[in-house]
């Protein structure tokens, strides 16, 4: 991902609905000291700025070298960024405690999508969780959601072609329910915003 106009868009017209789901998901799954957490597609590092106050031991993957410096100058030096691709990640089986994709999964064609989950699973302790915070198919209520869905139609469409065609597919293909059924990922809590645009589901391994 690059940084260009589409980022400021994105801050006035999604940002103060992005910050409250950030507090959303540190209240789901509450950081513990010293626990292992990935930030999956981090971007500029405001997911893994927040979860340095709790003392986590953070580790973050993207794609994009622009995002990465600029999280580098954030985070500083005791965050371990990586530049990759993170459908083959280089991380162990059953590493971490808690991975997080926040709008990341809708950006990505259903292929490399699923493959980026099984990534997230294999790195994932047994006991650990996936905290996945994106876009929600619905139902859309009144008059909330109409507003959050349009603000999001603009992003994304402005965002190009294929970048909303993989976010039209996400959504048609079913979201975070499908992606999750399809990966054998049961969902312990779930959380539904923004008038049923916005949704937060956290998962852990199937029994």
């Amino acid at each position: 991902r690059q940084m260009c106009i589409r980022d400021r868009y994105y801050d006035m017209i999604i940002g103060p609905i992005v910050k409250n789901l950030r507090g959303l998901g540190i209240r789901m799954f509450t950081p513990r000291r010293r626990m292992s957490l990935l930030d999956v597609g981090c971007g500029t590092g405001e997911l893994l700025r927040l979860y340095k106050s709790y003392s986590c031991r953070l580790f973050g993957i993207d794609a994009s070298p622009a995002m990465l410096t600029a999280a580098r100058r954030k985070l500083g030096d005791n965050v371990n960024l990586h530049l990759g691709d993170a459908a083959q990640m280089p991380f162990e089986d059953e590493f971490f405690d808690l991975i997080t994709a926040m709008f990341v999964m809708h950006e990505m064609d259903n292929m490399t999508r699923n493959s980026v989950l099984k990534e997230m699973k294999r790195t994932l302790k047994k006991e650990g969780r996936i905290l996945l915070i994106d876009y929600h198919t619905g139902p859309i209520r009144p008059v909330k959601g109409w507003f959050t869905k349009l603000g999001i139609h603009f992003i994304e469409g402005f965002a190009g072609k294929r970048h909303f065609k993989n976010f039209r597919q996400f959504l048609s293909a079913g979201g975070l329910l499908k992606l999750a059924a399809d990966q054998r990922l049961s969902i312990e809590k779930k959380k539904i915003i923004g008038g049923g645009a916005l949704s937060l589901f956290l998962l852990r391994k199937s029994d």
